[in-house]
């Protein structure tokens, strides 16, 4: 009986920490999803938004969607033609990658669903995989910030400024900073 309840509890705690590092239901893509600027729609910047506060806190720093792409964001922020090219080229370069370690992360995910819910889950085998799911997903984000780190070196400072000031949700904290994150 006694192990019994151990494998239960065991399968029940491995269980909430996989559920917790989901993105909530309905919300789209988490980090796991397309890099910011989507793929979806003509221009894409039509394609919705995850939701600011579940995105990562570098992605937070930027409005989402492809807004270097929308002329309002482009004279809002007076980003010149070179700079859109320039940020267009660093979209285009990290694009395949960034979608590689999207697939990669997934791939690693549904490994693990047999695993945890198997009637006896093997502990070592299971714990292995949350590591490559946990190892995919850090890949991923720091994949992701490099993108992020190359379009804001094409900016100026003033035009970051401006840029994260747009990125802010209305009434919410600067971008990255408590802005009910992860």
């Amino acid at each position: 009986m006694k192990l019994y309840f151990s494998r239960f509890a065991f399968v029940l705690i491995v269980s909430g920490a996989i559920a917790l590092a989901q993105p909530p239901q309905g919300q789209g893509p988490g980090p796991g999803g397309p890099p910011p600027g989507g793929f979806g729609g003509p221009g894409g910047h039509e394609t919705p938004p995850p939701p600011h506060a579940s995105r990562p806190p570098m992605e937070r720093s930027l409005p989402p969607g492809t807004w270097w792409r929308n002329p309002d964001m482009v004279q809002k922020l007076g980003i010149d033609s070179d700079q859109q090219k320039k940020i267009e080229d660093v979209f285009q370069q990290h694009r395949l990658k960034l979608v590689d370690l999207d697939a990669t992360l997934k791939k690693e995910e549904i490994v693990l669903e047999p695993l945890m819910s198997a009637d006896s889950p093997d502990e070592t085998k299971t714990l292995a995989q949350i590591d490559k799911v946990a190892q995919a997903r850090a890949e991923l984000e720091k994949a992701n910030a490099r993108f992020l780190f190359a379009i804001r070196r094409v900016l100026t400072p003033d035009q970051w400024k401006k840029l994260q000031e747009l990125a802010r949700p209305a009434g919410g904290p600067p971008p990255g900073r408590g802005g009910g994150g992860r």
